[in-house]
């Protein structure tokens, strides 16, 4: 009877920690819509849901800033509530560390459950804009990304760097990605800030529309030799690599120089390590069905995560690193 007792007790406990994961109500922050985070956090959001992981709903936000805070502020462990996002590695950092201004007195508790794709920034323009460099923005009509946004964290960074004072900008915008393709092809701005993966669907339409307007789209190279992104990268080591944006991406005239950033998806320290395994598994065992829809998610990868897993500056969460060690990619 007591055996019995026992394996009763055990199966009831292996009972709960997946009646947790299937019963958990999972929030997945993203982005604008037009830009990848959106539809990347989308799919997941179905995988977890066709695949009985989690109750699982992809909302739209203004990105990486605000997702730190949505995990930070309304995941409800408690209630089985959980916010997961998806988040520039830059954000992370600085909101996980306390090291935003947002986030000086409760810096987020969060984990990486995997690596998503190489982020790119992006400065989008046209040829008969007079932009051909970073300094060339300092007396233009710019947008630096909607507000609380990653992409705007790193263009304010950026600009810093480069010493260009916002305030002198002829006209500051805060615009989404959807936004600012508008206001560049209706001629309201000059160039904006994008930070996303290749292609981005919405530069890509922009680029038509610019041509049926005689204009051609280009980027805005950001070299290494340029002081201001020199600036920018040593003080971000680690976070950022030099890159090119090839110019068969969006049909510009020439290869453009660009920084490259690995996209995290994150989620609340408190997730349950179940949860957290369910996920990992569901996303990796279906990887075709997300890159079917998301063309940057086909550097979404077990082997490209595994390599960072013990060497980021923000720890794994356990669930995810369990299922890295069951597939023999991490020890």
């Amino acid at each position: 009877m007591k055996k019995i007792a026992l394996w009763l007790l055990v199966l009831a406990v292996i009972g709960v920690g997946a009646g947790h994961a299937q019963n958990a109500k999972v929030m997945i922050a993203t982005g604008g819509i037009g830009g990848v985070y959106y539809y990347y956090g989308t799919q997941i959001s179905e995988i977890m849901n066709k695949n009985g992981v989690a109750a699982a709903t992809a909302m739209q936000t203004a990105a990486s800033v605000d997702n730190m805070m949505l995990i930070r502020d309304k995941t409800e462990a408690a209630k089985n509530t959980f916010f997961f996002a998806t988040v520039l590695p830059d954000t992370a950092y600085f909101t996980v560390l306390g090291k935003h201004e947002k986030f000086a007195q409760k810096p987020a508790k969060a984990n990486i459950l995997w690596m998503m794709y190489p982020n790119f920034q992006h400065i989008v323009t046209t040829d008969k804009s007079g932009i051909a460099k970073l300094a060339d923005l300092q007396d233009k009509r710019v947008s630096t990304g909607a507000p609380g946004s990653g992409t705007e964290f790193t263009a304010l960074n950026l600009l810093h760097a480069a010493k260009i004072d916002t305030a002198k900008f002829k006209k500051w915008e805060k615009l989404g990605a959807k936004e600012s393709d508008e206001a560049l092809a209706n001629g309201t701005i000059d160039a904006y800030f994008w930070s996303g993966g290749l292609p981005t669907g919405s530069i890509v339409e922009l680029a038509s529309t610019l041509e049926r307007k005689g204009l051609k789209i280009t980027l805005v190279p950001l070299p290494a030799s340029d002081p201001g992104v020199a600036s920018f990268m040593n003080e971000f080591k680690g976070l950022t690599d030099p890159t090119v944006i090839p110019k068969t991406v969006y049909g510009t005239a020439a290869d453009t120089p660009s920084l490259a950033f690995w996209n995290m998806f994150m989620c609340p320290e408190s997730t349950p390590v179940e949860l957290a395994y369910q996920t990992t598994k569901a996303v990796f065992e279906n990887l075709e069905t997300l890159r079917a829809a998301v063309k940057p998610a086909r550097d979404t990868d077990p082997a490209s995560t595994a390599k960072f897993v013990g060497k980021t500056a923000i720890p794994f969460h356990p669930g995810a690193v369990k299922y890295f060690k069951e597939k023999g990619l991490v020890k």
